[in-house]
């Protein structure tokens, strides 16, 4: 099982024994992301016909109706970020269809049937990789094509695409920027626990898309003893590799903040190597304090646009956004972007993977082929406790496909 923060740009991890202030995440800062086991779908189609002349119906799905407040939050931050985007469409009539999954794998599949009994054309949601595995299935027999919330690489298919921020895609923009300031030569340092294997071999394969070399790998027992215990041989192989970097998987609500204080202890400062992280840094804010990674980078969305949707949101609801808000808002503003393009099957893999991608509220992003995602991102370094942008998050991509 692996866990995503909302706070985070990827898979999270169990918490497991720690209990050091500042390792234990909130429970509303946390949300399951189950994998699954069900086998890989066919490569997806054409999609289904819709009659664009008319109110196009799109199946909303989100993560409430449960028992779960977390779930709840995060529900009810998507549905109205739909909504805010559905208010922003231009020449595009939808009829938005909700579906309250309650983050149940069955009970998302059942409601993927009514949905498509319903006329979806497309599937936004679920969040849940689980969930999104089973509602893939269900969907890939009537040739509706899903926009996921979930970011576990594990839950994409031909028919399943992924709006969550990906490991590979944050590790590509920080290993590139590295290798253009000339420390290219990297260290990793993971979990030893299932999130830490996905987020090291995202790593080793976006290494192989830049100029980056990973020189050294090294984990910890998820614990603070198992941290402790792992330091001498992190040290050592620090000044052994000759790596110019060290790339952290860790996450604020995790093992970053006692790697932080640690390191530094241990021979490994951020006078000798480049600390990276490949999590948000800035969230909670708090992190931005930590004297150990000052001078530290991680990848972060168009920091600009990001706080403008903020701010709009705050302004329609009266309160602030959950981080993962911004994927409800852009999987409607996609769906209205690949209805402007017109035709009789919108919703195509070909249509959905078309290399220009989306605008989105947090920057572009466009869907590859093996149904992850790409997003513009800007790299972000901590100053005197405070977030300075050292590298512009792209407004655009290339014209090649991803």
């Amino acid at each position: 099982m692996l866990r995503v923060s909302t706070q985070a740009t990827s898979p999270d991890r169990n918490t497991g024994s720690m209990s050091r202030r500042g390792l234990l995440g909130s429970a509303a800062a946390t949300l399951l992301v189950a994998g699954c086991d069900m086998p890989a779908m066919a490569t997806g189609g054409a999609g289904r016909a819709v009659d664009s002349s008319r109110p196009v119906t799109v199946g909303l799905m989100v993560p409430g109706g449960g028992a779960s407040q977390d779930l709840q939050v995060v529900a009810r931050n998507l549905e109205n970020a739909a909504r805010l985007a559905m208010g922003d469409l231009q020449g595009v009539q939808l009829d938005l269809r909700v579906y309250q999954t309650a983050g149940d794998s069955g009970r998302a599949q059942a409601l993927a049937a009514q949905a498509i009994n319903d006329g979806a054309g497309v599937i936004v949601g679920p969040l849940l990789a689980s969930e999104a595995r089973a509602v893939g299935a269900v969907a890939a027999q009537a040739g509706v094509n899903v926009l996921s919330f979930s970011n576990n690489p594990d839950a994409a298919s031909g028919n399943v695409f992924l709006l969550g921020a990906m490991f590979e895609n944050t590790a590509s923009r920080l290993l590139g920027f590295a290798a253009s300031q000339g420390k290219g030569r990297i260290m990793v340092i993971s979990e030893q626990n299932e999130a830490g294997q996905v987020a090291e071999r995202a790593i080793q394969r976006a290494a192989q898309r830049t100029g980056a070399t990973i020189v050294a790998t090294q984990s910890y027992a998820f614990s603070q003893q198992g941290i402790v215990d792992a330091l001498p041989r992190v040290s050592a192989a620090a000044r052994a590799s000759g790596a110019q970097s060290i790339l952290m998987t860790a996450g604020s609500e995790g093992a970053l903040p006692l790697l932080a204080e640690l390191l530094p202890q241990n021979s490994v400062s951020r006078r000798d190597y480049q600390f990276m992280g490949l999590t948000r840094w800035d969230i909670p804010p708090a992190t931005l304090q930590l004297s150990g990674l000052q001078g530290g980078w991680f990848a972060m969305p168009d920091p600009q646009l990001t706080a403008g949707f903020e701010s709009r949101y705050s302004a329609a609801y009266g309160t602030g956004p959950n981080p993962i808000a911004s994927l409800g808002y852009d999987a409607i503003a996609a769906v209205g972007a690949l209805l402007r393009r017109g035709g009789s099957t919108p919703f195509s893999a070909e249509a959905i993977t078309q290399p220009a991608g989306f605008a989105g509220v947090a920057g572009v992003f466009r869907f590859r082929r093996d149904g992850s995602n790409e997003r513009g991102l800007a790299v972000a370094e901590i100053r005197d406790q405070r977030k300075v942008i050292l590298s512009p998050a792209p407004r655009s991509f290339a014209a090649g496909a991803s």
